[in-house]
């Protein structure tokens, strides 16, 4: 029985069951405070023991930036040594406008007495740039950059290490980053041959971009290595003294060509003031060594500076390699190659040559008016007569000429080692006609470059064996070891013979003799015995799809000295019309061009003059 006023012992808490229960929870606080703290000495084990090498390891690899080593990239000389291009090291100065602004404002905010405005620095930064680089950028160039609304701009040319060091030591708010240069001593000269290169952002090294510089970038590139250094925390700063190479970088090999770069530049400038003086739309030469195919000079009228800011479009090609045309006359030499060869025709063998010859349905002419004369076989070539031409080379045979076209390399690439080569134009033989063999013995209807034009009297000249031309004589890796590049294996074209037999024919067409001239007498050097070519081709006219009676290919190519062949000079100009003297052959050219050749090589004489040859029959 419960009485009046009483409650069950569970409906109110007493000062006993108050401090059991502050107990019991302060026990289970202390407990959870000992499981974390073990907990946390256990983690602080596992962290400053176990892990501790992982974690530095991490740590490390955050601060770490990569960044990879530029490789030195190998340079060009000449046969003798000159060097005609190479690498350097500069510097490109930036800012971050924005950035400088708004930390400039800060420190004059909070000491507007001795900190500038943001304007008044970057104007006596301006001035100091402009002072330091003593007249090479613009003060006001330099003030567009620094007030530019960008994140990021370069400012000037590229400059020295050193002087970049002087401005970035007295304002360190400029920047500069680091840049490979490619210099060209030579400048023009020569630069069709070698190219040119550039800085690539992207690659952070330079590329080959036109030439030699392009087709052999990989070798002059080397292998870039690879650093590693720390930057400050949230920063790309990078920390003094932390810079460490991981994989050294492979210098990229030198390369060493068969160019003579003072015979370049005397080639590459008479070649383009005699076109100048002629009125051609363009001009190559070649000269090549007679015996090894060597490419000595090789030169266009228009050139470039590589070192220029900016290239062309003009000059960039190398037409003499890239551009073939219809040689003219010059291509007689197969034909009379041919008929030495095969026994059918003796240089004074005398051909009654009527003014016209028909083949098939086309009636070819002379260049000169004149009924039946009688030439010899060497008068042929030093008269240049087409008529006289078609006659033997009809003896010769189709097939026969055709056999001697491809030994003398047309039709197919010489393999020079030259970008963008042409192998110029042949027509198949079972593609021939019957007017076919009317235009092709004559220089007609098919199509070579200066290169090729000038590797057909090389065979000539080396006793009937003709050497494919080349450009690249050696390369030196970054071990120091010179390594020749292997010859080229020369083809037999015709017997030895038969090639200073017709190197001799070619002897009249230079002479200049009572009734007994030839057509390239211009060409003569005197003291020298000189064996030549001339050409004119005639070329298409767009508005009718036919032959122009006004516009021609001029061209010649020559042997210096013919009694003991050392080079072999060829010619090209490309539609003269100035109405010169330059404007009608390019045998004066080859005259200039051989002298002096004779000069820097000290070529003597040749002991005798030529005898005079018989080129018409009174």
């Amino acid at each position: 029985m419960v009485r009046r006023g009483t409650r069950k012992s569970g409906g109110r808490r007493t000062a006993r069951t108050e401090v059991a229960g502050s107990s019991r929870r302060l026990h289970l606080g202390r407990m959870l405070l000992v499981v974390a703290l073990v907990l946390t000495g256990t983690k602080l084990i596992m962290v400053q023991g176990f892990d501790a090498q992982n974690l530095s390891a991490a740590a490390a690899r955050q601060r770490a930036t990569s960044d990879s080593v530029p490789a030195e990239r190998g340079s060009f000389t000449d046969r003798s040594g000159n060097v005609l291009a190479f690498s350097s090291e500069a510097r490109q100065l930036y800012a971050t406008p924005r950035r400088l602004a708004a930390e400039q404002e800060q420190a004059h905010a909070e000491n507007p007495e001795k900190e500038p405005t943001a304007d008044q620095y970057k104007r006596e930064i301006a001035r100091f740039i402009t002072e330091t680089l003593r007249g090479r950028v613009a003060e006001q160039d330099v003030l567009a950059a620094l007030f530019a609304d960008t994140t990021y701009t370069t400012i000037g040319p590229l400059i020295e290490p050193a002087l970049a060091r002087t401005i970035t030591e007295e304002y360190p708010q400029i920047g500069e980053e680091y840049r490979a240069t490619r210099e060209y001593p030579a400048g023009e000269s020569g630069a069709n041959v070698l190219g040119g290169a550039r800085w690539s952002q992207d690659a952070r090294k330079i590329e080959g971009r036109l030439g030699l510089e392009s087709s052999l970038d990989k070798l002059l590139a080397g292998t870039d290595g690879k650093k590693v250094s720390d930057t400050a925390m949230g920063s790309d700063l990078v920390i003094p003294g932390t810079e460490r190479e991981l994989e050294p970088a492979i210098p990229g090999s030198d390369v060493e060509l068969t160019i003579d770069s003072d015979l370049q530049f005397m080639v590459q400038n008479k070649l383009g003031d005699y076109a100048r003086k002629a009125g051609a739309r363009s001009a190559s030469a070649v000269v090549l060594d007679a015996h090894t195919g060597e490419v000595f000079a090789l030169a266009n009228d228009e050139s470039f500076d590589p070192n220029a800011p900016a290239w062309g479009p003009d000059g960039l090609g190398n037409p003499a390699v890239t551009t073939p045309f219809e040689p003219g006359s010059v291509n007689k030499v197969i034909t009379a190659a041919g008929a030495i060869e095969d026994g059918l025709l003796r240089p004074e063998t005398v051909l009654q040559v009527p003014g016209t010859i028909k083949v098939a349905d086309r009636t070819i002419r002379d260049a000169w008016t004149h009924g039946t004369v009688p030439l010899t076989f060497t008068g042929v070539l030093g008269k240049s007569s087409n008529v006289g031409t078609l006659m033997i080379a009809q003896r010769l045979g189709e097939d026969r000429f055709n056999e001697l076209v491809r030994k003398f390399g047309l039709g197919q690439a010489t393999g020079v080692g030259l970008p963008g080569e042409s192998a110029g134009s042949v027509p198949p033989r079972e593609d021939w006609s019957g007017s076919t063999f009317a235009n092709l013995p004559i220089g007609q209807g098919l199509s070579m470059t200066v290169l090729q034009m000038a590797s057909m009297y090389q065979a000539i000249a080396n006793d009937g064996v003709r050497v494919p031309p080349r450009v690249v004589a050696a390369q030196t890796g970054p071990d120091g070891v010179r390594v020749p590049r292997p010859r080229p294996e020369g083809v037999r074209v015709v017997q030895p013979e038969t090639a200073r037999t017709v190197r001799d024919m070619l002897r009249g067409v230079v002479q200049d003799a009572p009734r007994q001239s030839g057509t390239g007498s211009d060409a003569a050097l005197e003291g020298y015995q000189i064996s030549g070519k001339t050409g004119t081709a005639q070329q298409i006219d767009p508005d009718c799809g036919c032959y122009s009676n006004s516009t021609h290919w001029y061209t010649f190519a020559g042997i210096v000295p013919a009694d003991n062949p050392r080079f072999v000079v060829g010619l090209m100009l490309d539609a003269p019309r100035s109405g010169t003297p330059e404007a009608k052959s390019a045998a004066p050219l080859f005259h200039d061009i051989a002298a002096y050749l004779t000069l820097r090589y000290r070529i003597p004489p040749s002991p005798e003059p030529a005898p005079v040859q018989v080129l018409q029959v009174h």
